[in-house]
C-alpha cells in the first residue's frame, strides 16, 4: 500500500483512499489479510479469506477503479470495502460452523444479505467467532475459544457476535455482520465500543443464516459510526415497503428506567449518569422515568418459557446426536425445552400477547427508551462461576425487545472509570429504525469519544441520515 493502514478502519477512510489513489483494492486487502495474521488470534476468525482465493476478483476490481474511480464508487457504494460475516451467515466459498464443527456445511450461496453488500462491492474476508448456534451474550461459549475484551485481555468481548464485534474494533475490518436475537449484536457493541444496528424484526432477510430462534432472529450490523452503519443497512435492504417513523421531533422525551440504580454496577451507573448530563445540556432530550416491569416479564419469556424450545426445533435430530460434542452450557439450555409441552408454548404465547400491548403503550408518551446496553461487565473467569446467571443479567435490557417487535440501535457512551466502554441503547416501536439512527447521529457528538480502540475521534455526520430503500409514510411523535 502507498499508505499505512491506520489503528482502525472506517467505511470512509477505505472510499477516500480509492478516491485519492493511495490504494487498489488489492493493496488495501492484502494489508488487511497481513493485519489479521499478525494479531495471530484463533478466538476472533473461524475462517479467513486467501490472497490467492480472493486475486481474481481485486484484479478486476483494481482495473475498474483505475480506469475510473468516480464512476465505479457511484456504482458499487461500498467498493472494495473488507467486511467479517458471523460464522452462522452463509457465505459461499465458507463453511458455515454456528461455532460447532460438526454442524459444518458448504453453503451453496451467500445469504441475501451478503449477496446485497456483495454486488455493492464489499469484501468478505472471514467468517467469525460467536457462542454457539448464537446462544449467548458473553462470547465464551465456542470451541474455538472465548473472545477477549479488546480493551482488556480478562473481559468478555459480549456475544453471541463477539468475533465480528472484535474484529471491527480491532481495525481488521470496517464492518461486520452478526445476529441478534436477545441482544447478540447489542451487548457486543456495548463491550467494543461500537455501534450496533438493530433493525426492526424483519427488516433484513434472514435467509441463509442458521436460525437461533426462527420468528426473533434479526441479522445486525457493527460499524464505528452511526452513518456508516446506516449506509450497510440500507444496502443490505430488500426494498419494498415498511412501516417507519419520521426524523425526531423538536422536543424529543426519551424514557429512562426507574430504579436504574439498583439495576447498575456502581461504576455502569456513573457512565450512563454521564451519558444523561452530556445529553441533557443546551437542546438535548427531556427525560421521563418508565417502569420496564413489564418488559422485564417479557424477557422471563425467553429463557425460563416456551421460546426456548424453538432454539431445539432449530436444530431437530442434530442434538440428539451431537449433543455431548456441543458447548455443555448451550446443549444445557437447548435441551430445558424438553420438558416443555405445547400447551407451555400456548400458554407462553398467550401471555406475550397480554403484555405486549402493555409495553408498547409506553410509545404513547415517550419517543424511545434509553437504556444502558448491559447493566455490568464481567471477567471470563466470573462467566465460567456462574454462566447461566451473568449472562441472563446481561441480557436485562436488551432481552425483550425482539419478543415485542421493537427497533434497537447500541452505540457507545462514555466509558467506565475502569476503561472499560459502557453503551447505551436506543429503544423504538417497530418500524422506528431511521428515527433511531437520526437521533443516535446527533447524540454522537456528545457521548461517542473514541473510534474502537483508537483514540482516534469519530468522524462528525453533519447531514441528516436519508431513509432506507422502502416507501416511508411520515411519521410523527407519539403517534403510533
Amino acid at each position: 500500500m502507498n499508505a499505512s493502514l491506520p489503528p482502525v478502519l472506517t467505511i470512509e477512510f477505505v472510499l477516500e483512499g480509492y478516491r485519492n489513489g493511495s490504494f487498489v483494492p488489492s493493496e488495501l486487502i492484502r494489508a488487511v489479510l497481513a493485519r489479521i495474521a499478525a494479531a495471530d488470534d484463533p478466538t476472533i476468525w473461524i475462517s479467513v479469506a486467501t490472497d490467492s482465493g480472493l486475486r481474481a476478483r481485486l484484479a478486476g476490481m483494481d482495473a475498474r477503479l483505475r480506469a475510473g474511480p468516480a464512476a465505479v464508487l457511484e456504482a458499487e457504494p461500498l467498493f472494495g470495502v473488507p467486511f467479517a460475516v458471523k460464522d452462522n451467515i452463509d457465505v459461499a466459498g465458507f463453511a458455515t460452523t454456528a461455532a460447532c464443527p460438526a454442524f459444518a456445511y458448504l453453503p451453496e450461496a451467500s445469504a441475501d444479505v451478503v449477496q446485497r453488500l456483495e454486488a455493492a462491492g464489499a469484501i468478505v474476508v472471514g467468517k467469525t467467532n460467536l457462542d454457539q448456534f448464537a446462544t449467548g451474550l458473553v462470547g465464551t461459549r465456542s470451541p474455538y475459544g472465548a473472545v477477549q475484551s479488546p480493551f482488556h485481555p480478562d473481559y468478555i468481548s459480549g456475544g453471541s457476535s463477539s468475533g465480528s464485534a472484535a474484529a471491527t474494533a480491532l481495525g481488521h475490518v470496517a464492518f461486520a455482520l452478526g445476529t441478534d436475537t436477545a441482544g447478540s449484536g447489542r451487548v457486543p457493541a456495548a463491550f467494543c465500543n461500537l455501534v450496533g444496528l438493530k433493525p426492526t424484526p424483519g427488516l433484513l432477510s434472514s435467509k441463509g443464516v442458521v436460525p437461533a430462534c426462527r420468528s426473533l432472529d434479526c441479522v445486525s450490523v457493527f460499524a464505528h459510526t452511526v452513518a456508516e452503519g446506516w449506509r450497510v443497512m440500507g444496502l443490505a435492504c430488500d426494498g419494498g415497503t415498511a412501516p417507519s417513523r419520521g426524523l425526531p421531533p423538536r422536543e424529543l422525551v426519551a424514557g429512562v428506567p426507574a430504579g436504574l440504580q439498583d439495576e447498575l454496577d456502581p461504576q455502569a451507573w456513573d457512565a450512563f449518569q454521564s451519558a444523561l448530563v452530556a445529553l441533557g445540556d443546551g437542546d438535548g432530550p427531556g427525560f421521563e422515568e418508565v417502569d420496564l416491569a413489564p418488559f422485564h416479564e417479557v424477557t422471563s419469556l425467553l429463557y425460563d418459557g416456551p421460546w426456548v424450545a424453538e432454539r431445539r426445533a432449530a436444530l431437530g435430530s442434530f442434538f440428539d446426536a451431537h449433543r455431548d460434542g456441543m458447548d455443555p452450557v448451550v446443549a444445557a439450555i437447548i435441551a430445558s425445552a424438553d420438558g416443555m409441552s405445547a400447551a407451555d408454548a400456548f400458554l407462553g404465547r398467550y401471555r406475550l400477547d397480554e403484555l405486549t400491548p402493555v409495553c408498547l403503550d409506553v410509545f404513547r408518551h415517550v419517543d424511545v427508551l434509553l437504556v444502558p446496553t448491559t447493566p455490568t461487565t464481567y471477567t471470563s473467569r466470573e462467566v465460567a462461576e456462574r454462566p447461566f446467571e451473568r449472562n441472563a443479567r446481561l441480557g436485562r435490557f436488551t432481552n425483550f425487545v425482539n419478543l415485542l417487535g421493537l427497533s434497537a440501535l447500541a452505540m457507545p457512551g462514555p466509558f467506565r472509570a475502569d476503561g472499560l466502554p459502557a453503551g447505551v441503547t436506543l429503544i423504538g416501536p417497530a418500524g422506528a429504525d431511521h428515527l433511531l439512527a437520526e437521533i443516535a447521529r446527533q447524540w454522537e457528538p456528545a457521548l461517542h469519544a473514541r473510534l474502537g480502540v483508537s483514540f482516534r475521534v469519530p468522524p462528525r455526520c453533519t447531514a441528516s441520515l436519508p431513509p432506507l430503500p422502502f416507501a416511508e409514510p411520515a411519521g410523527s411523535r407519539r403517534n403510533p
